[in-house]
């Protein structure tokens, strides 16, 4: 009858109606995480940016220049030999050490290896993207990466991944193994892409120092 059939097509609208409405709740909760995720990240690039801030080099002249050019080359180089290579006598070349350890410009000294001569060359870059990157999320994961001596690098970045992190093991079994146990099995990973390294054409820790505009230029 018509009633029957309008009372039919009203409960179809109705229906349809709510159908439409949990789509559109569902798409507002996406947006809602990705932008969240955006925030977060935001929040984490300015608070990096304030803390490089505080140790812009606006005091290094020429000769600081120098001498990071040569700790940058050889660490276990002596004051003396800086000093030399910079003309400077020991004291004064140890004072702008010093003051430039005391700045943070100097974070650390190390001994670079030879990857292959030990047996290290399987490289690996994986493109990571967590289930849901959330602060909690992405604390939690980057306090597992610090703790993974396979990961060498790990960035955060923009873009569809959450992560892009350089792994360093033996071979393909071994990366397989960390793959399975460690970034899968975090629990907080939805999906890694990784890309072997088949040849390294350049590689240098060194920074381009003659970017930067001393205060005697």
């Amino acid at each position: 009858t018509p009633n029957r059939c309008f009372s039919h097509n009203r409960s179809l609208f109705f229906k349809g109606t709510q159908h439409q409405a949990g789509a559109c709740c569902a798409r507002q909760k996406e947006h809602s995480c990705v932008g969240q995720s955006n925030n977060v990240l935001n929040q984490k690039i300015i608070s990096k940016n304030k803390t490089k801030e505080k140790n812009l080099p606006n005091s290094i002249d020429s000769t600081d220049k120098l001498i990071l050019a040569h700790l940058q080359e050889n660490a276990g180089l002596s004051v003396a030999d800086i000093a030399e290579r910079v003309g400077l006598s020991s004291s004064p070349c140890w004072r702008r050490i010093k003051r430039m350890e005391e700045a943070g410009l100097i974070q650390n000294r190390v001994t670079l290896l030879d990857r292959n001569a030990l047996g290290l060359g399987f490289e690996v870059v994986a493109n990571v993207k967590l289930s849901l990157p959330s602060r909690q999320n992405l604390e939690t994961f980057e306090k597992l990466v610090d703790g993974w001596p396979e990961v060498t690098e790990c960035m955060t970045v923009t873009g569809a991944v959450d992560y892009i992190m350089r792994v360093t093991t033996t071979d393909m079994h071994a990366y397989d193994g960390f793959l399975r146990d460690k970034l899968l099995g975090s629990g907080l990973v939805s999906d890694v892409q990784s890309r072997i390294v088949i040849n390294v054409s350049k590689r240098t820790t060194a920074l381009p120092l003659d970017l930067i505009q001393g205060v005697d230029a």
